[in-house]
């Protein structure tokens, strides 16, 4: 049996951050307890949308003391590595779908100097990532389809989550990444990912789009996930 971690930790997405006011929103989320920074990096061809590059993810680097959390939502995304790591970037993570060679692009991201991650879009199966799970520190799974934030949480995403546990228990070596969520992730979907097996939540509109403000959004999300069991393997 895999060891269960605790506390859950929590990455609001800039995503869904006023960028007019993106160091004072970034500062906002750590005064209010967030563990990481996390930011959405998208090409318009991978995912139809297009967001920020290098030099935002600088100047949320600045703006806090966080881990910053870089996500390439991108297409040949080894050609971008460094100069992420070069801005700041503590964790990268790729899309296992557009990575032909994704030990290669796992290992480059270590070399140069980051922690690695592989995300999942929600129609790719979990035993696609049974020769690299030992090669990486985080595996993300999508809750939504990538491209826009605000969308539906994709309610069989616990089940997936069940699955990516087992394949891990499977290995046997002891290895076990951060298991993160990113996609309609509130204090109503959160107990589930985390009874399922996720320990680090994305949330963007769910944060920082909330009525009653960020840090009371903040609160309710830690309590949600507070109160749900992550299961070992």
């Amino acid at each position: 049996m895999m060891s269960t971690r605790s506390p859950i930790l929590i990455a609001p997405s800039i995503l869904s951050a006023d960028f007019g006011r993106l160091a004072e929103d970034v500062e906002a989320a750590e005064e209010a307890g967030a563990d990481w920074i996390h930011v959405d990096v998208m090409d318009g061809h991978f995912v139809p949308n297009i967001t920020i590059g290098p030099g935002v993810t600088e100047a949320v680097r600045k703006a806090t003391s966080l881990p910053v959390d870089v996500h390439l939502m991108i297409q040949n995304p080894e050609r971008y590595v460094q100069a992420f790591v070069d801005a700041g970037a503590h964790r990268i993570t790729v899309h296992q779908e557009v990575c032909p060679h994704l030990h290669r692009v796992l290992e480059g991201i270590r070399e140069a100097g980051a922690s690695p991650g592989v995300a999942l879009n929600p129609s790719t199966p979990v035993e696609s990532l049974s020769e690299v799970v030992q090669l990486v520190d985080l595996i993300l799974v999508m809750t939504v389809n990538p491209g826009f934030g605000g969308q539906s949480f994709i309610e069989t995403s616990p089940e997936k989550l069940r699955r990516l546990m087992a394949l891990l228990e499977v290995r046997g070596d002891g290895h076990l990444p951060h298991i993160q969520v990113d996609g309609g992730v509130g204090p109503g979907t959160a107990p589930s990912v985390v009874r399922a097996g996720a320990d680090v939540l994305v949330a963007g509109s769910a944060l920082y789009k909330a009525p009653e403000g960020l840090a009371r959004a903040m609160e309710k999300l830690r309590a949600a996930a507070g109160g749900a069991r992550r299961v070992s393997a």
